[in-house]
C-alpha cells in the first residue's frame, strides 16, 4: 500500500515537472542579456550588473513593449563585459542580446529582430583639435580609443588601425580630453551621451564613417515563429509611433 502511494506521488511529481518545463520552453521564455550602452540600455544605478526593472533606456523600453505585444515572457539581465554577453547569446539556446549591430560576419550567427535604432560610427576629437580627416585611412597615424569587443573596434582592427581598447566606452571620453588618445571611435548618439555622463562636453566629430542599425540578436535555436512574433510586434510599435515616442523620452 505504501509503495503504491509512493508510486502515485512520484508519477504526480513527474507530471508537474513536465508541465513546468513546458511552461518555460524556449517558445515562451527567453533569457535576454544587455550591457551598459546609454542611451539604449543602462542600469538605473549606473553599475555593471542589474536585472529586471532596474534597467532602462531606449532599447530596453522598446524590447519590453515588443514582448508584451507578442505575448512572450522573458528575463532581463544587464552584465559586463559585452564580450561575455555576446558569447552567452551565441552559445546558449533560448538566449538573446541587445542592442547588437547587424554586421555581415554576424549575420548567420544569430536570428535578428529589428532594427531597434540607429548607431552611426564617428571619430570624435577635442574641441580645440586640429585633426581633419577625409577618410578612415587618414586616421592611421593617430591614437584611436575604442570599446573592447564592440563592432566599431572590431572593424577598425580588421582594417589595420590598431585601436587602443578599454572595457568601458565612457573611459575614452576622459582619455581623449587628457591627451591619452587623439581620437575616440564611438557611436552616435551613444558616445555623446556617455561623454556628458562623464562631465565631458564640446567634443567635435571629425569623421562619420559608417551607419549601422541596432537589433535584438537571438540564438540560432530560438524558433522562427518566436522571431516572427517579435518582429511583427516591433513593426506595429513603429507604425503606431511608439518607437519614436520612446526615443524622444531619452534624446
Amino acid at each position: 500500500m505504501f509503495k503504491r502511494l509512493l508510486l502515485v506521488l512520484a508519477s504526480a511529481c513527474v507530471l508537474l515537472l513536465g508541465t513546468a518545463r513546458a511552461e518555460s520552453s524556449p517558445d515562451t521564455d527567453l533569457v535576454l542579456l544587455t550591457e551598459n550602452f546609454p542611451p539604449y540600455n543602462m542600469a538605473k544605478n549606473g553599475k555593471n550588473f542589474a536585472q529586471g526593472e532596474n534597467i532602462n533606456g531606449i532599447a530596453t523600453d522598446i524590447v519590453r513593449e515588443m514582448f508584451q505585444r507578442a505575448g512572450l515572457t522573458y528575463s532581463l539581465t544587464l552584465r559586463f563585459p559585452w564580450e561575455r554577453v555576446y558569447k552567452l547569446a551565441l552559445e546558449n539556446p533560448g538566449y538573446g542580446a541587445f542592442v547588437m549591430a547587424r554586421l555581415p560576419d554576424r549575420e548567420k550567427r544569430f536570428k535578428w529582430v529589428g532594427p531597434i535604432g540607429p548607431d552611426d560610427w564617428i571619430l570624435l576629437a577635442k574641441a580645440d583639435s586640429k585633426i581633419t580627416l577625409e577618410t578612415l585611412n587618414d586616421a592611421r597615424k593617430y591614437r584611436i580609443g575604442a570599446y573592447k569587443g564592440d563592432a566599431i573596434a572590431e572593424t577598425l582592427t580588421r582594417q589595420g588601425l590598431k585601436p587602443v581598447v578599454v572595457l568601458r566606452d565612457q573611459d575614452n571620453a576622459k582619455k581623449l580630453v587628457n591627451g591619452q588618445i587623439d581620437l575616440w571611435a564611438t557611436g552616435d548618439p551613444a558616445g555623446r551621451y556617455l561623454a556628458r555622463q562623464e562631465g565631458v562636453t564640446g567634443l567635435k566629430t571629425v569623421l562619420r564613417f559608417n551607419s549601422a542599425e541596432l537589433y535584438l540578436a537571438l540564438n540560432k535555436n530560438v524558433p522562427d515563429e518566436v522571431v516572427a512574433k517579435l518582429q511583427a510586434a516591433l513593426d506595429q510599435l513603429r507604425k503606431e509611433g511608439i518607437v519614436d515616442d520612446i526615443m524622444a523620452r531619452y534624446l
